[in-house]
């Protein structure tokens, strides 16, 4: 049974979709953007920085970064994320969403810059300095999904609050886009400009010194849409559903919304009392009543996050490695320093723009319709049978290559008409307010557990047993075909654990974390028989 609820809250339930949805999504949505552009731009220039600091005179084929130098480039951002939504998941729900939705900001604008300057005299000294305000970049980027998921769902409606929060993980999908049309843009320019010999022609011109430019440029750029939303992400009010029952005060809640909204709102602070008094409103994280309540519910988010992004972020990550294993991209020799960008900037910006951007916004068209549950569980078993398709006939892959390469982008539409947005979606719904952030940050930080596994599992699993097909220092690996295998037994698991979570669709947020259900005292109060004195 359900409980009255507060008039603020149930006007924001019902309001109609206006301005402000979309205004809230667009600044929300920015910071997803320059997220993915940050973490993902990264897997375009590491061919390039091996060339450029780790290419020895005399070798048969262009410097690679060493292992455990690639491995910290790429995966310390993912570190840092991992920290950053612990950590300010946890402060979303102590100091508000909108005080800490700043910091996270100017966190990401300093260190994008940070990283374009990275300095030191040698390879070392430059991959370290890299390295440093990675980890910090990837920090900030961790604040900004659990506030992000949380600010959005507690200003959406019940009735389109799945298309409003998918929407702004959506953004990630032109994130990824333009950091593939940047690194064209930027490639393309360098190489018409220097028109240098492929590396079999000629070793020491193939790399031209201005090439160290490129990846600076590349990574810098990630600073400007972050740094142009920071005014209006000030501008937002605080959310009600923070400020009323967690803050406890009815009066601003009121007083936000109805400037919000445009319409009067009562305050109704003696019903707030009477909400915060109950004992379904204040047990902790770390209690009893929290395990009975939402353990399962917790245990559902956290392994189907950590799950699909252990096969999301090897795909992502590893794009230009799969497509040079089936002969897409050219051998490195067969290529200069600044093509071998371009092409492996061209190659991830048509997956992106076939399949990976539109999967996020189907997700967005039909996640009110036919609800969360049933996409994540297509997403999934589609995910499964692509993946088995690609690895099963490997060989005869490398042969018919358009035929990869379609199959290969249909395991990102579903990924994204699926896990990778509802994952996102669902955490911010079905917890309480008090501990809806954290909760999504732990959600989040068992996502970017499964992205660090799958960024440096598939970096060494991907390798040949063949030693003259490895990339110089790796060990012998199960190879691609083997990687893929076990990627599709990954999304198997994901679609049973699917079944832990519960679907949230067409509920207001109250429903859907049980904050509105009456305790047995209120139904006893309610159902008991009156004792008034009836006239004969």
């Amino acid at each position: 049974m359900a409980r009255e609820q507060l008039q603020v809250l149930n006007a924001l339930d019902v309001a109609k979709t206006q301005l402000y949805h979309f205004t809230a999504i667009v600044i929300a949505g920015m910071g997803f953007f320059t997220d993915a552009y940050d973490l993902f731009a990264i897997s375009l220039v590491t061919k390039l920085l091996g060339r450029i600091y780790y290419t020895h005179d005399g070798a048969p084929k262009p410097g690679t970064l060493p292992p455990g130098v690639s491995s910290s480039v790429i995966g310390v951002a993912l570190v840092g994320t991992l920290l950053g939504q612990l950590f300010f998941g946890w402060l979303g729900d102590k100091m508000g969403r909108k005080k800490v939705y700043g910091l996270t900001l100017v966190l990401m604008v300093v260190c994008s810059l940070a990283s374009g300057f990275s300095f030191g005299s040698t390879p070392k000294g430059v991959m370290a300095t890299l390295c440093f305000f990675r980890f910090w970049l990837g920090f900030g980027i961790g604040g900004d999904y659990p506030l992000s998921a949380t600010i959005m769902s507690e200003y959406a409606n019940k009735k389109t609050r799945g298309a409003f929060i998918a929407a702004v993980f959506a953004m990630q999908g032109f994130g990824i886009l333009t950091s593939g049309i940047v690194s064209l843009i930027v490639s393309a320019s360098f190489d018409h400009a220097y028109n240098a010999p492929t590396y079999k022609e000629n070793a020491a011109l193939s790399t031209v010194p201005q090439a160290d430019y490129i990846w600076r440029i590349i990574l810098m750029f990630g600073a400007i849409p972050a740094a142009l939303t920071f005014y209006w992400r000030m501008k937002m009010p605080e959310t009600a559903r923070y400020t009323a029952l967690v803050a406890k005060n009815a009066k601003q809640a009121a007083q936000d919304m109805a400037h919000v909204l445009n319409v009067e709102i009562e305050a109704e602070e003696e019903k707030l009392e009477k909400i915060a008094e109950r004992p379904a409103n204040s047990f902790g994280l770390f209690s009893r009543e929290f395990l009975r309540r939402h353990g399962l519910h917790l245990l559902g988010t956290t392994t189907t996050w950590f799950l699909l992004d252990i096969a999301f972020y090897s795909n992502n990550l590893f794009q230009k490695d799969i497509f040079s294993a089936i002969g897409w991209i050219p051998h490195a020799e067969e290529m200069n320093a600044v093509h071998e960008v371009y092409r492996i900037a061209r190659a991830q910006t048509l997956i992106a723009l076939c399949s990976t951007v539109p999967g996020y916004w189907f997700t967005v068209a039909f996640i009110d319709i036919i609800g969360r549950f049933a996409i994540q569980l297509m997403g999934f078993f589609f995910m499964t049978v692509f993946m088995f398709a690609l690895a099963i006939p490997y060989n005869h892959w490398k042969e018919n290559r358009i035929g990869f390469v379609v199959i290969y982008s249909l395991t990102f539409f579903f990924s994204n008409f699926g896990p990778n947005a509802t994952t996102f979606v669902v955490p911010a719904e079905i917890f309480p307010a008090r501990l809806r952030s954290t909760c999504h940050g732990i959600s989040a930080a068992a996502g970017k557990a499964g992205a660090i596994v799958g960024a440096f599992g598939f970096l060494y699993a991907s390798q040949p047993k063949d030693p003259s097909k490895r990339d110089a220092g790796y060990p012998a690996g199960i190879g691609v075909k083997y990687s893929l295998i076990v990627l599709g037994c990954v999304n198997a698991l994901g679609m049973l654990f699917t079944f832990l979570v519960p679907e949230a669709n067409g509920k207001s947020l109250e429903e859907a974390s049980g904050e509105n259900e009456l305790d047995a005292d209120d139904i006893t109060e309610q159902t008991a028989p009156s004792h008034r004195t009836v006239p004969v």
